[in-house]
């Protein structure tokens, strides 16, 4: 399919290589109608054309021509818009349509909306665009006007391909192609034939595609225009899609010869671009390579040159606008001057009394600005030293809440070490009396084995463990309450577990605190591990870190 949306054909190959170079690009785009095939696109000057036009606004608004003005303001929204800027073109295009609309110009009108349909489908507003177009479309028809509703037609079948809908796009086209048909306007024909090959390409329907492409051509203007470089270009794409490269080529070297005869730059971009795709095609890589190089070195050259147009058109509109506010603020102190004059020569003609009156009137004035100005100087250093007491509130809240957690985590750490000690000795003991407990003292072993278990029992149910939960949930907030919301199935063993392990606490003291053997704590982490779904070779320490 050719690259262009409401683009005149010769701009078709051109934006292939251009667009994905920058945004800051705009090139020369103008709806599809039967004007577009007979003017030229570029404009090498567009600052300078800018300042004319608007020149000549000014004097028909002088001499009250609203007709000229409007025209006028289109030529600028359309070079605006043709230069990328469609925020402004869209603003000098609305004021042409109010100017028309007050002169009730149907004709120009329509012709206006047809143009801002445009620029606003562009300027992605695509409800808009379809809004003036149907506006359009209804005056046509209520005027007659055949080149009219060709050219509507054709703008709504664009919007319609651009969305997808190339059924409805089709339907539109044809109805443009049948009004043409009955006007003599063969630039028309030639780029709705055109319009309708596109559609077709896009439909891989390459045949028919053909046809129309040939049709366009055989009623194009003169030879040597880019329009028609354009058209042998996309028989060229149609040869190329097909398969039939050396066809493709014959129409690519031909764009070729004709680009460089018109020193159309875009043209010939396009067709070098072509050939490269061509020769790819046929495993030619070194002519491949060649034509893309000649293709991007154009692509340069055309980008330097645009960029140089955009900027100067950027300076003229910057340098308009400083120099109409430079203007307007002229006029308003000419306006002070000469209200200041006539209140002077009011004031030398006033009586004495009334002069003491308004001097003294502005002093009280100027007095009262005075205490307003220290009234505000009051409150401002009033509230600047509210910020800053609260400011300083916050930090020391903040150094609390820091100085806080760092007690509660000393705390912890000091009731761990503790459960660790107290563990230990009771470890020590019970192994003492376990060995007493494997004598031959009869008379002693019911005795020591019930020392024995109430050191077992100690380790279990020890109420240092509720200290060390409250300690624990201050120093990690809500971590056993979302491990318990989440993993409800957790026993109080296992929820210490959890804990000791959310403390990196080693191994080794880990079993003292729990009071169990190391064989036992690998039992207990395995079944943790389980109840937790943990896939193998996943830490568990991490996991705790991370909950």
């Amino acid at each position: 399919m050719r690259c262009r949306e409401f683009f005149h054909p010769q701009w078709s190959r051109m934006l292939r290589p251009i667009c994905l170079i920058s945004t800051v690009i705009r090139l020369c785009t103008i709806p599809v109608d039967a004007q577009s095939w007979d003017s030229d696109v570029g404009v090498e000057h567009p600052d300078k054309q800018y300042v004319s036009l608007l020149k000549q606004v000014r004097q028909s608004s002088l001499r009250g021509d609203r007709l000229a003005q409007a025209d006028q303001q289109q030529q600028i929204g359309l070079l605006l818009y043709h230069q990328g800027n469609y925020a402004a073109g869209i603003r000098y295009l609305l004021q042409a349509q109010s100017l028309l609309r007050q002169a009730a110009q149907t004709d120009r009108l329509a012709a206006n909306l047809n143009e801002l349909g445009t620029v606003y489908y562009y300027n992605r507003q695509v409800a808009l665009a379809r809004r003036q177009f149907n506006e359009a479309l209804r005056i046509y028809r209520r005027t007659g006007s055949r080149q009219g509703l060709a050219q509507t037609y054709g703008n709504i079948g664009h919007l319609y391909e651009k969305e997808g809908d190339l059924p409805t796009a089709l339907h539109y086209q044809r109805l443009a192609l049948a009004q043409y048909r009955g006007v003599n306007r063969p630039a028309g024909l030639a780029a709705i034939y055109e319009n309708l090959g596109s559609i077709y390409e896009d439909q891989a329907r390459y045949d028919s595609a053909r046809v129309y492409y040939k049709a366009a051509l055989t009623v194009v203007p003169k030879a040597g225009r880019s329009s028609q470089i354009g058209l042998i270009n996309n028989l060229g794409d149609i040869y190329r899609k097909t398969g039939q490269y050396e066809q493709a080529m014959t129409y690519y070297r031909r764009c070729v010869r004709q680009a460089r005869q018109v020193a159309d730059k875009y043209q010939l971009n396009g067709a070098y671009r072509d050939l490269g795709k061509t020769f790819q095609l046929l495993q030619q890589h070194d002519s491949a390579y060649h034509y893309f190089e000649a293709s991007h070195d154009l692509t340069d050259a055309i980008y330097a040159a645009e960029t140089n147009r955009q900027i100067a058109l950027m300076q003229t509109l910057y340098d308009v606008e400083r120099k109409n506010n430079q203007i307007t603020e002229l006029n308003a102190r000419q306006q002070l001057n000469t209200l200041i004059t006539g209140g002077t020569v009011a004031g030398l003609l006033l009586v004495g009394g009334l002069a003491v009156v308004i001097i003294s009137r502005q002093r009280l004035k100027i007095r009262a600005e005075a205490a307003r100005s220290q009234q505000s100087t009051q409150i401002y250093q009033t509230q600047r030293e509210l910020m800053q007491a609260e400011l300083t509130n916050k930090q020391l809240s903040e150094e609390n809440l820091r100085y806080q957690l760092q007690l509660n985590g000393q705390q912890l750490t000091s009731h761990t070490l503790h459960l660790i000690q107290k563990n230990q000795v009771l470890d020590e003991l019970r192994t003492d009396l376990t060995t007493l407990l494997n004598d031959d003292k009869r008379d002693q072993r019911r005795q020591l084995k019930q020392v024995v278990q109430k050191i077992g029992q100690s380790f279990s149910h020890d109420k240092n463990w509720a200290d060390f939960r409250a300690i624990f949930d201050q120093v990690h907030p809500q971590f056993l309450a979302d491990l318990t919301s989440q993993y409800p199935t957790l026993t109080s063993a296992e929820r210490r577990l959890a804990a000791l392990l959310r403390m990196n606490m080693t191994s080794g003291d880990t079993a003292t605190l729990l009071g169990i053997s190391a064989d036992s704590l690998r039992v207990s982490r395995y079944r943790l591990r389980k109840k937790l779904g943990l896939a193998e070779g996943e830490s568990l320490t991490m996991f705790m870190q991370r909950l």
